[in-house]
C-alpha cells in the first residue's frame, strides 16, 4: 500500500480540483514510493512550495507529512492489523460502527480494497465514513494484476457504485498503465456511452476514482446492476431480443492479442484494444492547465 510518483501526482491533481483534504482517512497507512527530487518538482509545479525552497521532504516513509501539505489537519489510517501502526484497527469485511459515519472530508484507498474479500461491505464502509460534500479517492488495480489480490476492477463497477442512488457523483475517472511516466486517460460512463468500456492491454493498469458525496443516503439500498443489462436489455428489450442489447464494436485492434497487444503498447497504445470512444487522453498539468 503506497503512493508512487503517479499516485502523488493524482492527489495533487485532486487538490487542484478543490478536494477538501481537511480530515483524511487512508485505508491502510500509505507509504511514499518516489525520490525526493521527484516530490519536490511536483510540489513546485503545483504551487505548494516555492521554487527556491530549501525544505527537505521525507520519502520511503509514511505519507502523513505529504497529506498535511495538501491541507490535512487530521490524518487517520484504518487497517485490519496494527503491524503498520494504523490509528484505527477494523476488519473492513465487517460493517463499521454507526458513530464513525460522516467523520472525514476525504477517504483514500491507495490499493487496499482489492485485498478485502467482502468488497461490497468494504466500499460501503468507505462511503459511510465520508461527510456530505466530501470525497472518495481510489487508486485500484484494473487490468493485468492477476494474483495481486482477490479482485481487479472495471470502470462500470465504480460508476454504478458512485451514483446518485447512493448519494454520490463521479467527478473523474482515469485509467493509466503502471509505469513511471504514465499517460492518463479519462474513462467515460458505459451508461452514457451505451456500450461497455473494455480494455485488453499488455501491462498492469490502474483506475483512479474521484467521487463526491452529494447527500446522505442508504448505500446499496438499490443493488447496482450493470448498465447495459439494467437500462437497455431489461427496460428497452424483451428478454432475449437483440433489439435492445449493446452492440460491441469489433475493430481490428480489438482482435489483437498476445504479442500483438504488447506490440501496440510499445508503439504508443498503452490502452491496448480499448474503444477509442470510451477513453480520452488528458494532460495532467499540475500548474492547472489541464486538458
Amino acid at each position: 500500500m503506497g503512493l508512487d510518483i503517479n499516485g502523488v501526482k493524482l492527489l495533487l491533481h485532486a487538490k487542484q480540483l478543490e478536494v477538501n483534504f481537511d480530515r483524511v482517512l487512508t485505508i491502510g497507512r500509505q507509504m511514499l514510493y518516489l525520490r525526493e527530487k521527484e516530490l519536490r518538482r511536483m510540489l513546485i509545479q503545483a504551487g505548494l512550495i516555492a521554487a527556491d525552497s530549501k525544505d527537505t521532504f521525507a520519502v520511503d516513509t509514511y505519507a502523513e507529512t505529504f497529506l498535511k501539505m495538501l491541507g490535512a489537519e487530521v490524518t487517520d489510517s484504518l487497517d485490519a492489523s496494527a503491524y503498520e501502526e494504523a490509528s484505527m484497527i477494523h476488519d473492513l469485511n465487517l460493517p463499521l460502527p454507526k458513530e464513525m459515519r460522516s467523520k472525514y472530508s476525504v477517504v483514500i484507498d491507495g490499493g487496499s480494497l482489492e485485498h478485502v474479500f467482502n468488497f461490497p461491505i468494504a466500499i460501503q464502509n468507505c462511503m459511510n465514513l465520508i461527510e456530505t460534500d466530501g470525497y472518495y479517492i481510489g487508486i485500484t488495480p484494473a487490468n493485468n494484476f492477476l494474483g495481486h489480490g482477490f479482485y481487479q476492477f472495471s470502470p462500470e463497477l465504480y460508476y454504478r457504485i458512485f451514483s446518485p442512488s447512493n448519494g454520490f457523483r463521479m467527478v473523474k475517472m482515469y485509467l493509466y498503465v503502471d509505469r513511471k511516466r504514465a499517460s492518463f486517460y479519462e474513462v467515460l460512463d458505459p451508461l452514457e456511452l451505451k456500450q461497455r468500456v473494455i480494455m485488453a492491454n499488455a501491462s498492469p493498469s490502474y483506475l483512479f476514482i474521484l467521487a463526491q458525496k452529494t447527500e446522505e443516503k442508504e448505500v446499496f439500498k438499490v443493488v447496482p446492476q450493470q448498465s447495459d443489462y439494467e437500462h437497455i436489455v431489461w427496460n428497452e428489450g424483451t428478454g432475449g431480443s437483440s433489439s435492445g442489447q449493446v452492440k460491441q464494436k469489433n475493430t481490428k485492434v480489438g482482435k489483437l492479442t498476445g504479442k500483438w497487444t504488447d506490440l501496440y503498447h510499445r508503439l504508443g497504445r498503452p490502452m491496448g484494444n480499448s474503444n477509442p470512444q470510451s477513453v480520452r487522453k488528458i494532460d495532467l498539468d499540475l500548474s492547472g492547465n489541464n486538458s
